[in-house]
């Protein structure tokens, strides 16, 4: 599998299926067309100037370039093996972030290591990013955990299935950091669904009223689901920021470099006790929303075609290539390492034990609880049921 393909991870439309995508008539701008995006690497990976952002990625090395791409590429290649072992009957469920490798390795490489991470359910590149095992990414989907990692050895918190409260966590935490004097920041991920909840509000005011370090960041890849942004908001989803009283601020969340540096931005702001800010990193879902989804049944194929020659991953590897910072030597090893990382992460799917069945029992409370307690030993009775039966 060539790990930069999109091509084989496009959902095909079922035989006898009426596509309902021609009832939407409302065109999508594109990268590189709006004014008020910050963008340094063009789709066709030309370097751009910006008078405000390229001093946050002036010191970037080809090294570090190099680095950036091989995280996006093991990123990709470790989503796509996660679809396809759903596809196989390993997974639940799996929320793809095909198209959205830039603003997650871009956000990610900008935070520090004392900086705290509060996800949604779909940044698997952001949790690469801070050293989060791939494979530990999975348990939750098979069903054999409720998690998979102690947030507190990568500041990286639990998935959040429940759509924006992961913000008002993110806001909080903040929050408790800036009274502790502490020198570090908070980022929230939530996509441009999740910013039509009451908790992304409410995050928002909380933050701007006691000054909280924390970055906002929206990966607004266009649909919330089958729903188009414009059927959420009137205005750019960066611009709700004002309303609150902090900065917002739109970036080409397609390229990564443009993403780092933003991001650099924000967080800096937010350590200095500059308060808040939302980053809206302007990106596009190229698969479905989660393997449950048909996306051939509410958006147009030219679309997701014309976004598709905006690969974040081709824009960086025009760019190496231009540069002579990368050559053929570099690309073959990446694409064997990806290999390589796909095989182990499928065999460590298949080989998860199945979880305690009373695990679910524990950490309800702090301090123990007489009630769960009592359900603990019911549900200890109705196991033994079982094994009643099976010796009588």
């Amino acid at each position: 599998m060539t790990v930069e393909s999109t091509a084989a991870r496009q959902p095909r439309r079922s035989a006898g299926t009426k596509s309902t995508a021609g009832k939407r008539t409302t065109a999508k701008k594109s990268p590189g067309t709006d004014p008020e995006l910050v963008q340094l690497l063009t789709p066709e990976g030309k370097r751009v100037k910006n008078a405000e952002f390229d001093k946050y990625v002036a010191g970037i090395t080809p090294e570090e370039l190099r680095g950036l791409y091989r995280d996006m590429v093991l990123t990709r290649r470790f989503d796509a093996e996660a679809t396809s072992l759903q596809r196989q009957g390993e997974l639940g469920l799996w929320a793809s972030l095909l198209g959205q490798e830039a603003a997650q390795i871009g956000s990610g490489r900008a935070t520090r290591e004392d900086d705290y991470v509060f996800p949604t359910y779909r940044e698997h590149g952001v949790a690469w990013c801070r050293g989060v095992d791939p494979a530990n990414l999975l348990g939750m989907f098979r069903g054999v955990n409720n998690g998979g990692w102690d947030p507190n050895s990568n500041n990286f918190q639990l998935y959040t299935i429940v759509i924006g409260s992961q913000t008002l966590h993110a806001t909080g935490y903040a929050m408790g950091i800036a009274k502790d004097g502490a020198d570090s920041a908070v980022i929230a991920y939530f996509g441009d669904g999740a910013s039509s909840q009451g908790d992304v509000a409410e995050s928002f005011t909380f933050s701007a009223v006691y000054n909280a370090p924390v970055v906002f960041f929206c990966q607004n890849n266009q649909w919330a689901i089958s729903e188009p942004t414009e059927k959420q908001t009137r205005v750019p989803l960066y611009q709700r920021a004002q309303g609150f009283g902090f900065p917002g601020i739109r970036v080409d969340g397609n390229d990564v470099l443009a993403c780092l540096a933003v991001t650099k931005w924000a967080l800096e702001r937010a350590r200095s006790g500059e308060g808040p800010t939302l980053v809206e990193a302007y990106t596009y879902r190229m698969g479905a929303h989660t393997t449950s989804d048909d996306p051939t049944r509410y958006r147009h194929d030219e679309e997701r075609q014309a976004w598709e020659a905006k690969d974040p991953i081709l824009r960086l590897r025009a760019y190496l290539e231009a540069s002579n910072h990368a050559d053929e030597g570099f690309f073959a090893e990446l694409e064997t390492e990806s290999e390589a990382l796909g095989k182990r992460v499928r065999e460590a799917v298949r080989a998860m034990p199945d979880p305690d069945h009373f695990a679910i029992f524990e950490n309800v409370y702090a301090d123990g609880h007489a009630l769960v307690d009592e359900e603990r030993a019911q549900f200890a009775a109705y196991q033994a049921s079982f094994a009643d039966v099976e010796g009588a």
